[in-house]
Order: C-alpha cells, then structure tokens, then sequence
C-alpha cells in the first residue's frame, strides 16, 4: 500500500466517512481528478445535465441518507451554475458541499479563460468557502463536513485547484474531530422553563427545520404527549409529528387560508415554544405571531435570534431534543386546552382545504394522497400549488414531502424527486410542478431515465405563473408577463423514454397513477387545470 494518495482522495475519504456515497454534477477537465478520486472512495458521481439541478438532486439524497449533499462544479460557468442551489441550502439549511474546479495559483497570475473568482462569488452564499491545498487537505476537507453539518446546517464551498488536486500527501489521515454534544439548558434558564410549562394551560408548540436537522421528531412526540401541547411546523418539518394524531395542527408558512385559524390559536396559548423554529420559511403575517409581553414564549435554536421577525421572553441556545427532555422531566403532566380549541382547529383546517371538489387542483392532491401508498415520498415545487400541497399533503414522518420553503425556489421538485429515489429505491416518489417550473429543468427527464428510476412526474397545467397571475389581477393590474402556452407534457415523458399522459377527470388521474406505480420507467402526468383554480383555495 503506498504511504501517499492524491489530496483528492483525501477529501473523498473525509466525505465517505461521512456517509456520503453520492455526489452530482456535471465535468470538466478540471474536475476530472476530483471524480475520479470520488469514485475511487466509494462514492458514486451521477452526471445531471444542469448544475442547478444536480445540486437539488444532491439534496434530495440528503433528505433520505442524512449525509451531506454534494455537487460537483467545473471551473467558471459550470460552478456558477448552482449559485441557485447553494443560496437555497444556505436559506433551507441544507449541509450541500460544493467541489467546484479552479486554476492554480500561479496560472491564475498569466491565464484568465473561464477563471472567475468563485470564492467570492460563493461568499455570501455559505457558511465557509476554502481553496484545497495539499498540506491543509485533510484539515480542510473535516472543517467542511463540521461546518456544514454543525449548528445552522448550510453548504460549504471549496474551490479545488488542478494540480493541488493531484498532489500527494500522506494516505494516513489525521484525528478527526468529532461532532460537538448536543447541549441542554441549566441553571436558572431551565428552572424558569420548567415553572412555565408547569403552570401552562394552553401551551404550544412551534417546531421548524432546525428541529428536522436535528433529528428531534420523537423528542418532540414525547413531549406533545406528556404535556398535551399541540404541534405547528413549518412546511420543511411536517411530519415531525405525524399528521394523523390528535396534536398535529399540520403545517403553516404561506396560506393566508390557514392562517385564518393558526394565528388566533397561537395568540391564545399560555405558553410558545419555539423548537427549532426558523421564521425564514413564513409569510409576514407570522411576524410578531405572538406578545412576549402578555405570552410566556420559550425559543430554543442552534444560533441566537438575530432576525427579529418575532421575540421571547427565554432564549435557549441549545439542542431542541435535549433541551425538551429537561424542560420535561420529573414535572406531573396537566389538562390541556380544556374546551376543545384543538379539535375545533383542525376541524376547521379540514375545511378550510376541502377534499370533495369534482376536479382541480385539491381533487390532484386529494387523488393523489388516495391512491398512492402511505409511504409515498413527495416533492413540490415552488407555486400555488405548492401552498395547497402543504396543506393538504398529510406527512407521516419527516421528509415525507420536500421541497424549498425558505428561498422558495423553482424548478427544485423534478431533481429532488430524482435524488430521493436513488437514495430510497424502494419507496415511491411523486414530484408536484406546475408548469413553468417543470419546464425549467425538463431536460433532467433524460437523467431519470437514464439512471433507470421509476419516479412520477405530475404536472399541474394551466398556461400560467398561476400564483403571480392570482397576485397581479388581485391587485386589479394588467395581466402581462404571467401567462404563456399549454404545452404537450406527456409528450415530452415519451421524448425522454419514459412514460406520458395528460389527465381532465380523477378517474383519469387514478388509472394514470395505478399504471406509473407498476411501470418500470419514470411517468409525466399532466394534469389539466382551468386557469384561476387557485382562487379561494390558499
């Protein structure tokens, strides 16, 4: 065995080691060191056809592996391609790790073709950006996998330049720091946490992405239970609870519809915890949610609360799991919300969204969450859609349904389809578009095909940005701008190998769902829709 390795194989190895075996992206020359030093680690290199969209295949993977998202870039155009997707990790705390290929040094001083300063570029955009250099490689490739994981999740940039790549250094790695321990409150903190919930008679709680990354779903369960507090998440943590129990008030972030029920509910409440609550995913009307003054409010999160969009009266910067455990314990559980204010919310929600309508865009999702398993994983893109897609979709545990909910970005839930499947082979996964955001990245429906992967594309078709075109005539503007083409979306599933067909009913809509599940390739449904469907429904 020799006593020296490329310094690209020791940042594969650091990455491997932490559980990743999928990277995305798209070569060139100056990257072909770093692929050929991440296959030879174990990790497998998916070629997408936009940067972009490998980078939301990267995360879709994430989502089912738990292990760092990785995209892969080539020098200039190739790695400013993801500037998209890397603002989205940074905004949804996704740990994406960004490779992206550079001059050396020295040729920089003589040679400018392609050679952007991506460092800067990506600055702003993460948590940290580093260019890998032989003698730092095992240092520099730790601190990325620390720094992405650690507190705030986000993405980490490292440019890698062509020769340091191939360097040797020396095969042995160096100690490896480990994870940090998660921290509980103490002291006089916790007692005052403690006395609240103890004398709480409507408490509830608020739990958003940081409690996902975190992992603290069942810590949060046991909780609920114990001390009878209702659960709202933000879209990215449904299924922190599972939807199906009677302390599950779904999610909230940007319908207006369910915020008629959410936001009087939450001002009602005794006490507010805020676990892991990020307000980033959350329309201005969830700004000063609630009255520290006249609320107990309790906000517990990685980092301290610089964004002000709401205040507390307890600030715990601590792990949400653990900090739930001590609040908790030993303390006698109490009758909670004695008048039933929680059946009658959701009671209310279940309204609000009704299932019945003969066909549009709730009888999609209504048909879809009907006929497809329970353990079907969902994706949905950025839309009108999307809204009603997160109030609808019920999640039975987290990551069910994924999507972008902070930079709300389109064109995300065709490639994070794709990478949720080939992390999670044996689960079905349905992606939710509308039509200009499909049309952003179909050219990704060659990848599917080509990885073989059985995924389910549905289409909601109306000719329209439906969301703005609803925002605009609202505002009583000229319609300009919003509305383009009913293209042939089927047809374009059969271009690419797969499967296509456009649907008008729900029995269409269920044969076409019953065949994708027993096809062997991916499936386009295209689901027609009348324009203005959306009105009254979010």
């Amino acid at each position: 065995m020799s006593d020296t390795i490329r310094a690209a194989d020791a940042l594969a190895r650091r990455l491997y080691a932490a559980g990743c075996r999928l990277a995305f992206g798209m070569p060139g020359g100056e990257v072909l060191t770093l692929v050929d030093a991440l296959r030879a680690a174990g990790i497998r290199f998916v070629l997408a056809k936009h940067e972009n969209a490998a980078g939301f295949m990267a995360e879709g993977a994430h989502h089912r592996d738990g292990a760092p998202a990785i995209l892969v870039g080539t020098i200039g155009p190739g790695t400013l391609n993801g500037v998209n997707v890397v603002a989205n990790a940074l905004q949804d705390q996704v740990p994406l790790i960004v490779l992206s290929g550079c001059m050396d040094a020295e040729e920089v001083q003589r040679y400018t073709h392609q050679v952007v300063d991506q460092r800067a570029v990506f600055a702003p955009l993460t948590k940290a950006s580093f260019t890998l250099t032989a003698g730092a490689a095992y240092v520099i490739a730790d601190k990325a996998v620390s720094i992405a994981t650690e507190g705030l999740m986000g993405p980490v940039h490292i440019d890698v330049p062509v020769e340091e790549a191939l360097a040797p250094v020396p095969s042995q790695a160096p100690f490896a720091r480990p994870p940090a321990a998660p921290v509980a409150p103490a002291g006089e903190a916790l007692a005052l946490a403690r006395g609240w919930l103890a004398e709480a008679r409507r408490p509830l709680m608020v739990a958003g992405v940081q409690a996902l990354n975190e992992k603290a779903g069942p810590a949060i369960a046991a909780f609920a239970e114990a001390f009878g507090v209702p659960l709202i998440t933000s879209y990215k943590a449904k299924g922190l609870l599972s939807e199906d129990h009677p302390l599950a008030l779904g999610g909230a972030g940007l319908s207006p519809l369910a915020d008629r029920t959410l936001l009087p509910l939450v001002r009602q409440a005794d006490l507010v915890l805020c676990v892991g609550y990020d307000p980033v995913e959350m329309r201005p009307g969830w700004r000063d949610a609630w009255d520290p003054e006249r609320q107990r409010v309790i906000d517990i999160t990685a980092a301290p609360n610089h964004h002000y969009m709401h205040q507390a009266g307890l600030n715990l910067i601590a792990h949400v799991g653990e900090s739930l455990k001590a609040i908790g314990a030993g303390l006698a559980p109490q009758e909670t919300w004695r008048e039933g204010e929680i059946g009658e919310a959701q009671r209310a929600l279940a309204a609000a969204f009704p299932r019945d309508e003969a066909w549009g865009p709730a009888a999609i999702i209504d048909t879809c969450r009907r006929v497809l398993p329970a353990e079907t994983l969902a994706t949905a893109d950025s839309g009108a859609h999307r809204i009603l897609l997160s109030q609808m979709w019920r999640c039975q545990a987290p990551r069910d349904l994924m999507q972008s909910s902070a930079l709300c970005t389109m064109g995300c839930a065709l490639p994070l389809a794709i990478g949720a499947k080939l992390a999670s082979p044996d689960r079905p996964v349905i992606s939710f578009s509308g039509d200009a955001g499909f049309l952003m990245v179909a050219g990704e429906l060659s990848t599917c095909a080509e990885l073989g992967l059985p995924v389910i594309f549905l289409v909601f078709v109306d000719g329209s940005l439906a969301l703005i075109e609803k925002k605009q005539r609202e505002r009583q503007l000229t319609n300009v701008g919003v509305d383009f083409a009913r293209h042939d979306f089927a047809a374009m599933g059969r271009a690419f190998g797969g499967r296509g067909v456009s649907v008008r009913d729900r029995e269409g809509l269920e044969q076409a769902l019953e065949e994708a599940m027993a096809a062997e390739t991916f499936t386009v449904i295209a689901a027609e829709i009348e324009g203005g469907a959306y009105d009254g429904r979010i």
